[in-house]
């Protein structure tokens, strides 16, 4: 079974998903975390794509 998913519900669980990274970031204090800092990147680049501006929801 195939269940469609509406553009309004990507974007929920993409800017959940941006946001939780974002906490993670900030928890992570000064310490370099590549792998987070490109995750990051990714979903602000599909939020973009999807007509979400992320700076309002960036910490």
């Amino acid at each position: 079974m195939v269940q469609e998913v509406s553009d309004k519900e990507l974007i929920t669980v993409t800017i959940d998903r941006y946001t939780d990274l974002q906490r993670i970031k900030k928890a992570n204090g000064n310490n370099e975390n590549a792998e987070l800092d490109y995750q990051i990147k990714v979903l602000t680049a599909k939020l973009s794509s999807l007509g979400v501006n992320v700076e309002d929801i960036t910490l």
